[in-house]
């Protein structure tokens, strides 16, 4: 990891996105087309994004599928159309790091932060099912514009994680 990660408080955030099914093998080919075209939707419908471009991984099966959104926040709530969702990344506390380098790197980062987080018991909140490992909000946001640094290298992705809430109890 090119950093040590951080546990930070975060707020509720409005979002759209585009949700795929899509097998690890493809989300090199799937996941990126989708971001222009998140763009363009706000473009047509005259939303400003508020924040960084992300992938949330909803289910992740990596022998079969992965159940992903491609999203944007948005200032507030809006509403969608039958390509283009509105949803909430939830409030709460998260594990995040960054990743500086080619989105090639992000599964070895990936794993680094999961072996971190293990080793000091942290737990995510998450559940695994038959079809995978179901995420309320785990995602790779998007720090750096392609068309300001084509360099792939250099770019940087924020990994965000939410904590499983202690404080509840059903926690």
């Amino acid at each position: 990891m090119s950093e040590e990660p951080q546990i930070v408080e975060r707020s509720e955030q409005p979002y759209v996105a585009i949700h795929s099914t899509v097998a690890m093998s493809r989300l090199a080919e799937v996941m990126p087309p989708l971001f222009p075209e998140v763009f363009a939707w706000l473009g047509e419908h005259r939303i400003a994004p508020a924040g960084a471009p992300f992938c949330k991984y909803d289910v992740i099966d990596m022998s079969a599928d992965l159940v992903i959104e491609v999203g944007v926040p948005v200032a507030e709530p809006v509403v969608g159309d039958a390509r283009v969702k509105p949803g909430v990344l939830p409030a709460g506390r998260y594990v995040t790091v960054t990743h500086v380098g080619h989105p090639q790197g992000l599964e070895q980062a990936t794993a680094e932060l999961l072996t971190w987080a293990r080793e000091r018991g942290i737990e995510w909140d998450a559940f695994g099912a038959a079809d995978g490992e179901h995420w309320t909000s785990r995602l790779e946001f998007s720090m750096t514009d392609p068309a300001q640094e084509p360099d792939m290298h250099q770019w940087r992705t924020e990994l965000a994680f939410l904590l499983k809430d202690v404080s509840s109890p059903t926690g």
